[in-house]
């Protein structure tokens, strides 16, 4: 798939609705106990402002104290704890399903966009546009029971592998990224995850990979309705939208489904923006933080002109106000977990 297919099979599953085992950590998220809170990033600039960041509000004495009940941290996701390249994870997800559930509809063997993920033409898939995509989310995310679903994004996140590693995807997540987890929850912070990716792909592994419980994930929604089958009660998963938690609807999704204001949070692309913008404009301390996609050797490197995760206003943003730029290639002494092994 050439870069300009990928850029706009990306921008158009993230339209159409962004829904979008491998490594586990320590109970503590941490590669065994070192006594350093974060032991794979290199002594930095920010590093340092996380550490004086949390010292401050953290200190009963101090100015910048902050009561644990208002220690609220906003992570994303793609990009920012775990990889998101060549394209959204839950896009090969989608993808996958679709070529899972094709012998239940010969009809799609001639019909788009279906045919053209069973003919790997990603060009014709792009030319589908929003409506084609958001047809191929609710053929895929559908139909099922909420259990049901679960079940079906345990199985192929257990047994999937990336294509460039080669390892299941849960294995791309950023060792950095899990000690600070570890080190906010430590300091008596709660972490959610606000994500555009959906709240019921992500809700299955979470809190084995990170360490956050499910009910600590706000992320893109599709209707649920109550049935009785065969006399017992469930949850069954409607073809429409309920909500998307991207870009302007992340701010919104954190009054509607947390109702603090974050006094931290964690982004690496534009989508993230204004969840930071709300983050920032709060009182009193705040950290506001950037993952900058530098390493092409062991990760990826993009931001202004990417397909996936483009980081073009909010890096902007993050010189004039002064945010935290993490760059990934010189502040990390490791990327992913395996890398140690």
């Amino acid at each position: 798939m050439n870069r300009t297919v990928y850029r706009l099979c990306a921008a158009l599953i993230v339209a159409a609705f962004m829904l979008v085992t491998g490594c586990s950590v320590d109970s503590d998220g941490q590669r065994g106990d070192t006594g350093d809170p974060l032991p794979s990033w290199n002594d930095v600039e920010s590093r340092q402002s996380i550490v004086d960041f949390v010292n401050a509000v953290t200190d009963e004495s101090g100015p910048d104290y902050v009561e644990p009940a208002d220690r609220v941290a906003v992570f994303d996701n793609d990009g920012t704890l775990w990889s998101e390249s060549p394209v959204y994870f839950q896009l090969f997800f989608v993808i996958d399903r679709v070529k899972a559930l094709a012998p239940q509809h010969p009809e799609w063997k001639t019909t788009q966009p279906f045919k053209a993920v069973l003919e790997d033409d990603m060009e014709a898939l792009a030319e589908s546009g929003e409506k084609g995509l958001l047809e191929l989310v609710m053929a895929t995310h559908a139909g099922n029971t909420t259990t049901e679903f679960e079940s079906i994004v345990e199985e192929w996140i257990a047994a999937t592998r990336h294509p460039r590693f080669d390892r299941p995807y849960t294995d791309l997540i950023f060792q950095p990224m899990l000690e600070l987890l570890s080190y906010l929850r430590a300091s008596d912070f709660r972490v959610f995850i606000v994500s555009g990716g959906g709240i019921e792909f992500m809700r299955p592994w979470v809190e084995e990979i990170y360490g956050i419980p499910p009910e600590n994930v706000v992320g893109s929604s599709i209707k649920t309705k109550f049935e009785m089958r065969g006399g017992v009660p469930v949850l069954v998963r409607l073809p429409e939208i309920d909500f998307i938690d991207d870009k302007e609807g992340k701010p919104v999704g954190i009054h509607k489904f947390i109702g603090r204001r974050p006094i931290a949070a964690f982004g690496n692309s534009d989508g993230d923006l204004q969840m930071l913008q709300w983050t920032s404009a709060g009182g009193g301390r705040r950290l506001i933080l950037i993952v900058h996609h530098t390493d092409a050797e062991r990760e990826w490197a993009y931001d202004r002109d990417s397909h996936v995760g483009r980081l073009d206003r909010a890096l902007d943003e993050a010189g004039e106000k002064g945010w935290v730029v993490v760059d990934m290639k010189r502040d990390w002494k490791t990327v992913y977990p395996f890398e140690t092994e």
